[in-house]
C-alpha cells in the first residue's frame, strides 16, 4: 500500500445534470480496468446514517466520537466532526485507493470534470482552471476535452493519462 496520496478529482455541474449517473459508469470502466475507487460524496444537507436504538447509536450517543461497525465484506466509519468537514477529512479515508473521485466540493481547488445538460446546465457552473473535462449531451468549442455521457471510457483514457501513470 502506497503511503502517496491518490489522485482526487471532482465531478460537478448543477441538480438533475446526470452527476451520479456518469458518476456511476466512470467507477465502473475504472474499476473494470484493475483501479481501486474511492467515492466521496459531499451533501450541505445535515443525514443521519446510524439508526436510532442500535447499538453504534447508543455507542455515539454515550459519547464516543468515533464508532465503527465491522461486518462480513464492511468497515462502516461513524465519526463526529465539528461543522461541514474539510474535504481532506474525507480523502484521509481513501489512502489505500488507487483513484477518488468526488461528487460535491465545488470550489476545492482540484481537478475537475463538468457535466452539462442541454435545457439544465448548458455552460459549467464556472470555467475555472481546475476544469480538465466535460461531459455534455451536445457539441461545443472548449478548451479542454468534451465527452459524450456515454462515453466514460474517454474520460477514463484521461485521467489514466494524466494521473495514475
Amino acid at each position: 500500500m502506497s503511503t502517496k496520496r491518490p489522485p482526487v478529482i471532482a465531478v460537478w455541474g448543477t441538480s438533475n445534470t446526470g452527476k451520479t449517473t456518469f458518476l456511476q459508469k466512470l467507477i465502473a470502466e475504472m474499476k473494470n480496468r484493475g483501479f481501486r475507487v474511492g467515492t466521496i460524496k459531499h451533501t450541505h444537507h445535515e443525514v443521519e446514517i446510524d439508526q436510532p436504538g442500535k447499538d453504534t447509536w447508543l455507542h455515539a450517543r454515550a459519547g464516543a466520537e468515533a464508532v465503527v461497525l465491522a461486518s462480513p465484506g464492511k468497515l462502516t466509519l461513524l465519526k463526529s466532526v465539528s461543522g461541514d468537514p474539510a474535504l481532506e477529512q474525507a480523502v484521509e479515508l481513501h489512502k489505500d485507493m488507487d483513484l477518488i473521485l468526488v461528487e460535491g466540493y465545488k470550489k476545492a481547488k482540484i481537478p475537475k470534470i463538468a457535466i452539462l445538460r442541454r435545457g439544465i446546465a448548458e455552460k459549467p457552473i464556472s470555467w475555472t482552471e481546475d476544469l480538465i473535462a466535460v461531459v455534455s449531451d451536445f457539441n461545443f468549442a472548449a478548451a479542454v476535452p468534451v465527452y459524450g455521457p456515454d462515453n466514460a471510457g474517454g474520460v477514463a483514457d484521461l485521467i489514466e493519462e494524466k494521473y495514475l501513470k
